[in-house]
């Protein structure tokens, strides 16, 4: 009797099991009561689960309709949440053809009151880009994961992972809050398991969780709280034209219109310009919004209104989970741009203080502009995008310092592309920057001068907009020659166990080292009590000879940026600038406290900068 009851409970079991393994996964996995947005659309994978009555009893919760595909593994239920809607748990019925039931639990959470509130990033903030892998090893046990593709190889080896992960970026918090870095922006960190190179995050096999190598989505929340704790806001780099060949979709497409040119690889031709190009042919537009990047990165179709809504919701979740206070989209014309309209408006709905900046690499102004929130396009187009990355800007910078031509000695690259700024809706809310993650680092594009780096970092602080700076440059972090991304991305000093260089503590760093990272000590501290820099007004002067003058000034304070790119030092006659000067009487060096007469000439030293506030 008691082996028979033993069988009996099995058995019983096991066809328990069977009903409950029809669900396999829910998308998103929790949602929150007192959204502004009521629809909730829940993405639910299981075999033939399209064929199951759903059934839905919990006070304020509607099923309003289900969508199906070609594929009977998905069902996509789309729910109504009233206002006023209790948090809590309740279960979603799954009725089979043949009466037998199965329940899934879904949980409300409670919505934090301040969420909607929540402040983007601005141009009061100076952003810190890293990259998790390559930062900080905050907890060795995670560095393999059983099971996963790839796991941690030689530091040596560039395209590997190194360990890095987010309990190391938490460690060292204080470092970057100290330094007067207010926002942080990081590569993406969600699961990419990838057979290799996976260490960069571009590769999204999950977009519901962190990468195990990287942390757990409890350990990103931690660093998101002790960010805010610290007045560091936290900016999310999201994907959302590709996935990585091993997400958990390949194995199962949702539908056979979800991935572009499934079963097939086709490359992207890359031409930006389709989108505003009046005699664009529609294949080779179709060519570049639906062409994989490589043959890793299966390009996903945001036209389909399931996808396209499933990207939009983790987006929210994300924010809505860790606190954010802005998201950078990838390669962002590459996606469907009407669909990016659409998240844009939805987002920022939802939060409208928010910030999202996005990733047109170009260096054409126009081509730019077009897509930022407001801008009037010939064909109607406003994709209702807050701020992009000032490529062009970043060009103009390097050219304008490098070059040795022309009577202005070239700042007249960089004083013409500024002056393009009526090109832009809201030029004051893009990104601005020396390099990033995937360009030669600045110091190695101003082959090593440090005081021509150092006038670059000037600028980039001082001109309107948002400045980023990629880890590393505060030390003046180098790399070996080479087009691989991976030299760029090289680990910071001091992040390992064992490191001879401490760029946290100053340990080991040459004395250049030390004194370019007090120099962004001192730079970003002041920049950040200076409003005037912030929002204040902006005038320049025509650049002469190898003298480039600019202003900054408001109600409260004028600030008066003089660069230096000759090799000899010149005597600047004040008077040209009046318009700027006014009545103030001296200039107060902001960085070493040097006080300069404005009735008289100032002597400009070769290579270099002066940020002076005037007063009288």
């Amino acid at each position: 009797m008691i082996r028979g009851k033993f069988i009996l409970t099995g058995l019983t079991a096991l066809v328990f099991s069977l009903l409950h393994a029809q669900v396999e996964k829910v998308e998103p996995p929790y949602w929150w009561a007192g959204m502004k947005d009521p629809a909730l659309q829940l993405m639910v994978y299981g075999e033939n689960i399209s064929k199951t009555k759903v059934l839905i009893d919990y006070p304020g919760v509607h099923l309003k309709s289900l969508d199906k595909t070609d594929n009977p593994n998905y069902l996509f239920l789309n729910l109504d949440i009233e206002e006023g809607t209790d948090a809590g748990s309740f279960q979603i019925g799954f009725m089979a053809e043949d009466g037998k039931k199965s329940d899934y639990k879904y949980k409300l959470l409670d919505r934090e009151k301040k969420s909607a509130l929540r402040e983007g990033f601005d141009n009061s903030d100076v952003i810190y880009l890293l990259m998790p892998d390559r930062f900080a090893n905050g907890n060795p046990g995670n560095d393999i994961i059983k099971g996963m593709r790839e796991s941690v190889l030689d530091k040596s080896d560039i395209t590997g992972r190194h360990g890095g992960d987010l309990a190391g970026i938490t460690a060292h918090l204080d470092y970057l809050s100290e330094m007067g870095f207010s926002a942080l922006w990081l590569n993406p960190f969600l699961e990419n398991d990838m057979e290799q190179a996976s260490y960069h995050g571009y590769s999204t096999t999950d977009y519901y969780k962190t990468d195990p190598r990287l942390g757990t989505n409890e350990e990103f929340k931690e660093l998101s709280m002790r960010a805010e704790e610290l007045g560091i806001k936290l900016i999310q780099d999201m994907v959302f034209n590709h996935i990585g060949l091993y997400h958990w979709w390949m194995d199962d497409p949702p539908s056979s219109d979800w991935i572009n040119f499934y079963p097939d690889f086709v490359v992207t031709n890359h031409r930006h310009t389709v989108h505003q190009d009046p005699y664009v042919s529609e294949k080779d537009k179709m060519r570049m919004v639906n062409g994989w990047f490589v043959p890793t990165m299966p390009d996903i179709n945001q036209r389909n209104t399931l996808l396209a809504n499933y990207l939009i919701q983790n987006s929210i979740w994300w924010i809505e989970f860790g606190g954010l206070a802005g998201i950078r989209m990838d390669t962002y014309p590459y996606p469907d741009k009407e669909m990016m309209a659409m998240w844009n408006k939805r987002v920022l709905n939802e939060y409208p203080y928010f910030n999202i900046v996005g990733e047109e690499w170009n260096q054409d102004p126009g081509l730019v502009s077009y897509w930022q929130k407001g801008q009037v396009n010939t064909d109607g187009y406003d994709g209702y995008l807050p701020s992009l990355m000032d490529f062009p800007l970043q060009s103009a910078l390097k050219k304008s310092l490098l070059s040795e031509d022309g009577w202005d000695s070239g700042w007249l690259t960089l004083y013409e592309t500024i002056a393009s700024d009526f090109l832009y809706p809201d030029p004051y809310n893009l990104v601005i920057f020396p390099d990033n993650h995937d360009m030669s680092r600045f110091y190695m594009q101003m082959g090593m001068d440090v005081d021509l780096y150092k006038l670059g970092i000037i600028y980039v602080l001082t001109t309107r907009g948002i400045p980023q700076i990629f880890y590393g440059s505060e030390i003046l972090m180098t790399h070996e020659e080479g087009d691989h991304h991976g030299y760029i991305r090289k680990d910071f000093p001091g992040g390992w166990m064992g490191d001879p260089v401490n760029a946290f503590t100053g340990e080991g760093l040459a004395d250049a080292e030390k004194e370019m990272q007090e120099f962004f000590k001192q730079m970003l501290n002041w920049r950040k009590n200076n409003p005037v820099i912030h929002t204040g007004k902006m005038l320049h002067f025509t650049p002469e000879k190898s003298i480039y003058v600019y202003g900054r000034f408001n109600e409260e304070k004028t600030v008066m940026v003089i660069l230096n790119k000759g090799d000899q030092d010149v005597p600047l006659q004040t008077a040209r600038f009046k318009e700027l000067t006014g009545n103030f009487k001296f200039g107060e060096d902001v960085i070493t406290g040097a006080q300069y007469n404005l009735d008289t000439e100032i002597v400009v030293p070769s290579v270099s900068g002066f940020v002076l506030e005037l007063k009288n």
